[in-house]
Formats: structure tokens, sequence, C-alpha cells
């Protein structure tokens, strides 16, 4: 008997031959998909370990569907051969971003999902293709959705659900903007172009002894900040909750003009700017005025 993580066992009654109890088979204990196996059990939702006997077989639903033959599966805790990384694809890279976003390791995050750590670990480290019913726990206990975690809607601005029945708007003091600006991230930089038209344009940020840093190019909308008093905006929604929060920041910009400055900027950034190219121009952003709103369900 060989097995796949998302396969099938289905324990037969000895006397009639009927499916008496099935489950989806969410760990591996060996390379070759031999068992024995953790199974979540249909009737209980319920992990255990499984030595199966005669009376139990293995459907493998997933590469059926999929036109696959079903194989051998590596050990769902089989490290990476040396020299190469996991490959987890897109789906396992959002698992990995929504659970730290929430600050939950991968056994808190496996446990409210009711399934193996070790199965956990291949979605988040291999291209994977769970079952409706493992997306959906994970979701719920990610605060997202099963399509968002698949990639759905990318192309779709935020916040396009429902709004709360009862929502509370409540004003952020500026020690709580300052913990929800963080230390890195994307935001938004309102600038006035030099038309005197206003613009506003994304941009990766960092945090610098409570001011407010990013980089682009000379000539840049962003450039105009400069020189000027400039706006910067970061928000986050919560698609599935319908709620979310937003942070102002306005006051003057201007531009890192030290290069030993500069370099350090550079070498302790958290991340390079997603547009790609040089962006040697650093902006610091000194708030003088700092605000935020939170919106959550009202106390009922």
């Amino acid at each position: 008997m060989r097995a796949h993580v998302g396969d099938q066992l289905v324990i037969e009654s000895p006397s009639t031959g009927a499916a008496r109890r099935d489950g989806e088979i969410v760990g591996l204990h060996h390379e070759d998909g031999t068992p024995p196996y953790d199974v979540r059990w249909s009737d209980t939702d319920e992990v255990t370990l499984v030595f199966p006997g005669p009376d139990a077989h293995v459907h493998h639903l997933e590469h059926e569907a999929s036109g696959t033959p079903a194989g051998p599966e590596p050990a769902v805790s089989e490290p990476a051969p040396r020299g190469r990384t996991p490959n987890p694809g897109d789906m396992g890279r959002r698992l990995v971003a929504e659970r730290r976003r929430h600050g939950l390791s991968r056994e808190e995050t496996a446990a409210r999902a009711r399934m193996s750590p070790d199965y956990l670990a291949y979605l988040e480290e291999h291209p994977a293709d769970p079952t409706a019913a493992t997306l959906t726990r994970l979701a719920d206990v990610l605060g997202t959705t099963a399509t968002a975690l698949r990639g759905g809607g990318m192309d779709l601005p935020p916040g396009q659900g429902h709004a709360l029945l009862h929502p509370e708007v409540r004003d952020l003091d500026p020690d709580e903007c300052r913990t929800l600006l963080s230390t890195h991230g994307v935001g938004r930089v309102g600038v006035t172009e030099s038309d005197g038209r206003p613009a506003i344009v994304p941009v990766n940020y960092e945090i610098v002894e409570d001011m407010i840093a990013f980089r682009t190019e000379p000539g840049s909308v962003a450039a105009s900040a400069v020189g000027t008093e400039a706006a910067f905006e970061v928000d986050h929604v919560d698609e599935t909750m319908s709620q979310g929060w937003s942070v102002l920041a306005v006051g003057p910009a201007n531009a890192v003009t030290d290069p030993d400055a500069a370099r350090r900027l550079t070498e302790r950034a958290h991340s390079t700017p997603w547009v790609g190219g040089e962006r040697e121009l650093w902006v610091m952003l000194r708030p003088a005025r700092l605000t935020g709103r939170r919106i959550t369900p009202a106390d009922r």
C-alpha cells in the first residue's frame, strides 16, 4: 500500500464490503508512501496514527482527478536535498506570510486547524493541492479565505466585501500608530508634483528613529516629496472580517545627502524596492502629525 498526502483511506466492513469509515491522509512517515499514516477521520475530525489492515484501501482522490498516476510521495518531514531549497509555490508563501502576520508558530497553526504540523510544513514548503476542507480550516485560523490563499482576486482592490452590521470607528493614539507602522512594509506617499497636481504613489518604507524612510530615483513622482510637507499613509484591510486600520503621517520630507548615512540605510533595509532599479535617493519624512483609525465590530 502506497499513498500521497491528501489521499483518502477507506476502511471497509469485512461482511458487506461497504465503507464503514474513511478519512484524509494528512501525514506520511515513510518516504516511499507506505504505512503508517496520520489520518483525519471524517466522522470525528480527529487525527490518529493508523496502521491499515487488510480491510483498508487507499483512494487516490486528488491524483485521479488530475489524471496523474499515484506514486510514492516524499515524507512531509524530509529535508530538502543538499544545495536545494524548498519550492513552496504561491500558496505556500501565502500560508507562511499570513501565519507570521498573526504571530503564530507552525505548531500553533496546525493545532488550531486540527492537522499534523508535518502536513502544514509540507503545504508551506512544497507546491501542493490540499483538499477544500483542509484549505478552509487554514483560512479560518488565519482570518482569510481559501480563495485568497490560492491567490484569487489578486487584481481586485481590497475591501469589496460587505460592511459590518454594527461597525465602530475608533481613533488611534500616536503610540498605537507607531506600533502599526512597525519597522517596514509598503505604504503610500502623497505629494504635489512640480506642475501643481497632487499624486499618491506606493513605496517600500523603513522606520528609522521614528522617521519614515523610503528610496526612489531622482526626478520620480515620489522624489517630489523632497523639500515639502508630504503625507504618508499605510493601512491593512481584513477582507474576511470587514475590518481594518489606517495610519496617516504628515510632516517635512528631506533627502538623505550624507553618502555614509544613505549606504547604512541601504545595507539595513528589510527589502529592495518592488519596482526594481537602483533607486539611490533616500527620503526621510519626519512625522509632525500622526493620526489613525481602526474599524472593528461594535460591542453590543
